[in-house]
């Protein structure tokens, strides 16, 4: 029976040649190279938005390595360097209610403040006293990291900027103290 097929197929003027032919033949489509085109970019394959946010993500990792590496250099260079108001600011604070909390600190002098004292005066932004310690522990934390100090400390009850804060600040201690009596 296969030979009954295969007959017919070269009775029909079918035959191997015409295969050898499409093989050898310039034009055939298996033997056409790629057009030298247009390709694809990667925003095209992946989306713009996906493609944006993979940049981001690639800046972003790289920054956090840059910020690692001045975080180790200025900890190791702390102690021969002077750190001023703006910087330790710019460290600590995240938002106007951290520097406010200083603020009240700062005002506050040696002795310091409760924190219910501080929630107090800080009515408009509706802070309650356990958010005030936490706040000053994570100013502490964030400070603690980049230059091995802390900005406030615990005297008994009590929450007060540390010496080191004041210096930075511009002022002593007996200073902060004649202005705030004075008022």
């Amino acid at each position: 029976m296969a030979r009954c097929l295969f007959w017919r197929l070269l009775m029909l003027g079918f035959s191997w040649s015409v295969r050898f032919d499409m093989e050898l033949a310039e034009n055939a489509v298996q033997n056409v190279e790629k057009s030298v085109g247009k390709r694809r970019t990667q925003s095209e394959r992946v989306g713009r938005l996906k493609y944006m946010l993979e940049i981001l993500k690639r800046i972003e990792a790289h920054l956090c390595s840059v910020e690692r590496r001045l975080n180790r250099i200025e900890l190791c260079w702390a102690s021969s360097m002077t750190f001023d108001r703006a910087y330790i600011e710019d460290a600590v604070c995240r938002d106007e209610v951290d520097r406010e909390i200083l603020r009240l600190l700062f005002e506050a002098g040696s002795p310091g403040l409760l924190p219910k004292d501080v929630a107090s005066r800080l009515e408009r932004f509706k802070v309650r006293r356990f958010q005030v310690s936490r706040r000053l522990l994570r100013m502490n934390k964030r400070l603690a990291e980049k230059i091995d100090r802390c900005v406030a400390e615990q005297r008994g009850w009590h929450w007060a900027l540390t010496s080191f804060c004041f210096e930075s600040w511009g002022k002593s201690v007996e200073e902060v103290e004649e202005e705030v009596n004075a008022e």
